[in-house]
């Protein structure tokens, strides 16, 4: 038996093995620095986002950040088997005598094994292969399963994430805004289900953190529609949070206090997964005018406000809490930022495609605007 190529082949199986383990089945995010996996995302998301840079806002780039997600999945899987197969490849040829099979029919019969197809055109000849030959298949096996298994929870998780998602579409807007989500609760008797619903949104960060550091790739995963996504409405959830544990007290001024910290926590720490540090915008997201017309919204929902100065000054370190960690993944994952205001066009709910087509709406999303392409 041939040591070297034993050797190399082990370790190669065992470090392609160790790494799906910590993608697939590991449920906790993994802080060394090395990893095969972030490697592989690395390497085909630069040029994927660059070519998406390239292209003019609407459909095409769209299509192609759309589908970097589900095809990465696929393509990280098919790299792993690879890498397999050509781990065992180097097992049977340290098995068999020097020279009497070539490394491509050691291939060939690795995939075959891998994959159990068991065409027997080329069998093991020694003990040792045999072994090999009978691990190979129990592992393509085990391989195949957990493969599997592992499309069902990302897309469960994606759907859960999606659901709070779009229904926040009537009550904050497309893309979803602080100002929008206040208005919407426009009255004092509406203040209980405020309360409520920073409350659900709490739950929603909790299993957006959960979900998206034991699997990041669910972070490429792209909303139903374009001016919609995970970051826009965790970026409207801190910011009505910080206005309003900023701008008040009482239940409402602590039920946003907590929701904030969930929400806050989140961000950092998949800012933290994904290795981008925290990053500026470049301008102020707020205005003075645009404050000034959420506090009157603010006032309108029955929310007691604090001193002007001081709320001004709460508000403005609970935003350097997060705005620097939203701006870095937007800039990452090409993910617009949302505004503080409301959106001037109509809500996904209220409009279609042939209302747009027959009203010549541009064929590009408010998401793409000029505006929030400086947070990109």
């Amino acid at each position: 038996m041939n040591a070297a190529l034993a050797i190399a082949g082990i370790a190669l199986v065992l470090f392609i093995l160790w790494d799906a383990f910590e993608t697939t089945v590991l449920p906790r995010r993994v802080t060394r620095s090395f990893r095969l996996t972030r490697l592989f995302y690395r390497s085909t998301w630069v040029p994927s986002s660059a070519l998406a840079r390239r292209l003019p806002p609407g459909k095409l780039r769209q299509g192609i950040l759309s589908a970097f997600g589900p095809l990465s999945l696929i393509l990280l899987f098919a790299f792993w088997a690879s890498g397999l197969i050509a781990g065992f490849a180097l097992l049977h040829a340290a098995a068999e005598p020097p020279g009497s099979i070539s490394f491509g029919t050691n291939l060939y019969m690795s995939g075959t094994t891998f994959f159990t197809l068991g065409l027997g055109d080329v069998t093991p000849h020694s003990s040792p292969d045999r072994l090999v030959t009978v691990a190979e298949s129990g592992i393509g096996f085990g391989f195949l399963a957990v493969v599997i298994g592992y499309l069902p929870v990302i897309y469960g998780a994606f759907s859960r994430r999606e659901t709070n998602i779009t229904l926040l579409d009537a009550r904050a807007g497309s893309p979803p805004t602080a100002r929008a989500l206040i208005s919407h609760y426009g009255q004092p008797e509406n203040l209980p289900s405020f309360v409520a619903f920073l409350r659900d949104w709490e739950s929603w960060t909790a299993e957006l953190m959960e979900s998206h550091l034991s699997y990041p790739v669910l972070c490429y995963y792209r909303s139903q529609h374009d001016n919609q996504s995970w970051l826009g409405a965790l970026t409207a959830i801190l910011d009505t949070c910080a206005l309003v544990a900023a701008h008040s007290d009482g239940e409402i001024a602590r039920q946003a206090r907590l929701t904030f910290a969930m929400a806050r926590h989140a961000v950092v720490d998949l800012s933290q997964v994904l290795k981008v540090p925290p990053h500026s915008g470049g301008r102020d997201r707020l205005s003075h005018e645009g404050l000034e017309a959420i506090r009157a919204d603010l006032k309108a929902v029955g929310v007691s406000l604090c001193d002007r100065g001081e709320a001004e000054k709460r508000l403005t370190e609970f935003r350097l809490l997060y705005e620097p960690y939203v701006c870095a993944l937007a800039r990452r994952l090409l993910i617009p930022v949302p505004a503080w205001s409301r959106p001037a066009h109509a809500a996904n709910w209220q409009t279609s495609a042939w209302e747009k087509t027959a009203a010549g709406a541009p064929d590009h999303v408010a998401g793409d605007s000029p505006e929030n392409q400086e947070h990109l």
